[in-house]
């Protein structure tokens, strides 16, 4: 079942960006027009992030029994999503699942527990050369039939927000020190909240939940949430 919503964020990001670099208006654009641009905009950053989480649960085998499959999956979603490595996102992901918020073991984590380093670190710990080639190269060729402006806003803006977003409700918040005895993994969790969930990240904000289950899909962690919401301390271990 995790191949199905796999293919549609592909098909629904790859669809939504060729119709905005083709058809959607920015040229001239006036008034209630640009609310259309930053839906749009908003849209593409969230079908963004739903390809990192798409790679992300490919990492955990989550998306095919098959072994090739979540990696032929996992390896398109991370390079449709910033040129990314596939191969790196996996083997420090599988370590950060080892350390959580670990000073020194934990890729993901920065032992500043400060937002702004913290984020910069994330962010170079992903970037590599290959990428910036990638994408300059992409950039480039798509330059000769799009205008550039509608390739920063309808593509490049899209992906930070992915990014902004991906950091901000899936490291930052869950896994922010202090840590307490009753967050398990050094992971908190958002307060449940199945909409809010979904919006904000993918049910990943129920970052304990991925943690302490690692092999459940995205659109099930919510389940996950549930099962433990009757046994959880009332304040312990959610997001605040």
């Amino acid at each position: 079942m995790g191949l199905i919503p796999a293919v549609i964020i592909i098909v629904l990001w790859l669809g939504h960006l060729v119709w905005t670099l083709a058809a959607a208006p920015l040229a001239d654009v006036q008034g209630a027009g640009w609310l259309w641009v930053i839906l749009h905009v908003a849209l593409q950053g969230y079908l963004s992030t739903g390809l990192f989480i798409t790679a992300h649960d490919a990492i955990h085998g989550t998306v095919s029994r098959s072994g090739w499959v979540n990696t032929c999956i996992g390896t398109t979603a991370a390079f449709l999503f910033a040129g990314l490595s596939y191969t790196r996102l996996s083997t420090n992901h599988h370590l950060h699942h080892a350390h959580p918020a670990d000073d020194a073991l934990d890729p993901d984590y920065h032992p500043s527990n400060r937002y702004l380093p913290w984020f910069a670190s994330f962010m170079k710990r992903y970037a590599t050369l290959q990428q910036f080639v990638i994408m300059g190269v992409a950039f480039n060729v798509l330059k000769i039939w799009v205008p550039e402006p509608k390739l920063w806003v309808y593509w490049i803006i899209p992906a930070f927000i992915g990014a902004f977003q991906l950091f901000t409700i899936g490291t930052y918040l869950p896994h922010r020190k202090p840590h307490t005895h009753d967050m398990p993994h050094n992971a908190r969790s958002m307060k449940l909240n199945h909409l809010l969930a979904m919006l904000s990240c993918y049910f990943f904000g129920y970052h304990t939940e991925h943690h302490l289950s690692p092999g459940t899909p995205w659109w099930k962690l919510w389940r996950v949430k549930e099962q433990r919401q009757g046994a959880m301390h009332p304040h312990g271990g959610e997001l605040s």
